[in-house]
């Protein structure tokens, strides 16, 4: 098959030169665990401190993983991505608040992204985090079938209304919703709740998407059952597939309570589970929609192929290539210069609130085996491509 994830020119076609050099550094830093671990407790202290640190992280991690402080300021960085054909999803990276003000707050601003993309191309789909809307601590009383208190049902009861609103909002809109998956033992309440709003909107199409990750080995199960369900009850299921960023939170409370760990024993047995799951939706897909989360150039060959064995356009519709904004630019530049459907999660929000998606950012770079040499690798290349050139 034809390798499209090496050209680097086309990767990095909107990298300035000194970007290119901030990129190579900061995925220099985040090779070195040491460095990481050391970066985030500095960070952490300076902000709790309430030092002035906002502008030097604004200058260097922040513009690399992030779009803006605000949609209005994400909007040159979507622009500038759309003219290479890659599409922007708006991700209001906040996480960890508490309070039924800022859970609001979340709702309003994925209504309001829901409006940006209504008008934009280049925003195919809304998101927003389960925790965004609630509670964790709620959500996995729920999924354990807790009796809850009067006030904990009511404080649910406002959980569900936000859902509610905002996947009423983009089915009456036509703008498909991704919701995020989070911790496992949050998880079943939000996909009893996201399978319920599937049912009711996905009548014609997948408007709402719930997400799996792959390195959870009961996962595809799950799509399997809920497969016979959609049958069953006649709606569509649209789905994020993406291998996980919670491995080492997983591991250690399953260690700590006792109970078999829901991650797969190793990592080419969730590259596995992940390859199936595709290949399991792409043989129905008359009946979903995928959107493929993934920096694993080997799955993205995969679904290439599939795509073609099946006799499907590089562009249709229900099938979708995602990746984070500030990584895998090679995988994603190259995909949409050969025409498939890409997407980029672009973050954004406040410094000091979009700060531990940034920790977890680096945290998950530097534990993934692979993901930040190949990175430098491709970033390396690219600077002597142009000093070649010049």
């Amino acid at each position: 098959m034809e390798k499209y994830f090496d050209n680097t020119q086309i990767a990095f076609a909107l990298k300035s030169d000194t970007e290119l050099d901030r990129a190579y550094f900061l995925f220099k830093m985040i090779d070195s665990e040491p460095l990481v671990r050391i970066g985030t407790a500095v960070t952490n202290f300076a902000l709790k401190a309430h030092l002035p640190v906002e502008g030097l992280i604004r200058a260097s991690v922040f513009d690399h993983f992030c779009g803006g402080v605000s949609e209005d300021d994400c909007m040159p960085v979507m622009e500038r991505m759309f003219t290479k054909g890659v599409c922007s999803v708006l991700d209001y990276s906040v996480e960890g608040k508490e309070e039924e003000s800022e859970f609001d707050a979340a709702m309003q601003k994925t209504l309001k992204i829901i409006d940006f993309a209504k008008e934009k191309q280049a925003i195919p789909f809304a998101v927003f985090k389960p925790t965004g809307f609630g509670r964790l601590d709620l959500y996995t009383k729920v999924g354990e079938k807790k009796e809850l208190t009067t006030e904990e049902q009511e404080e649910w009861n406002r959980v569900v209304h936000r859902y509610e609103t905002v996947c009423k909002k983009a089915y009456e809109n036509d703008v498909p919703l991704l919701i995020d998956a989070e911790e496992s033992w949050m998880q079943d309440a939000a996909d009893d709740l996201v399978a319920q709003l599937m049912k009711k909107y996905n009548t014609q199409k997948a408007i709402v998407f719930n997400t799996l990750q792959m390195y959870r080995w009961d996962r595809l199960d799950y799509l399997k059952k809920l497969h016979q369900q959609a049958q069953q009850d006649g709606f569509h299921i649209g789905m994020k597939l993406v291998r996980g960023a919670y491995m080492e939170k997983e591991n250690k409370r399953a260690e700590e309570k006792g109970y078999l760990t829901p991650i797969c024993s190793s990592k080419p047995a969730s590259d596995a589970n992940y390859d199936a799951a595709v290949a399991y939706m792409i043989e129905n897909i008359d009946r979903m929609a995928l959107f493929a989360g993934t920096h694993n150039e080997m799955s993205s060959y995969k679904l290439i192929e599939l795509m073609k064995l099946n006799g499907l356009a590089g562009d249709d519709k229900r099938i979708w290539f995602g990746q984070l904004y500030g990584m895998s630019d090679n995988i994603s530049y190259n995909l949409a210069a050969h025409g498939y459907n890409v997407a980029k999660y672009l973050p954004f929000g406040p410094v000091r609130d979009v700060m531990p998606y940034l920790i977890r950012r680096a945290e998950e770079n530097t534990s993934v085996a692979g993901q930040t040499s190949r990175e430098l690798m491709l970033l390396k290349k690219e600077r002597t491509r142009r000093k070649l050139e010049e």
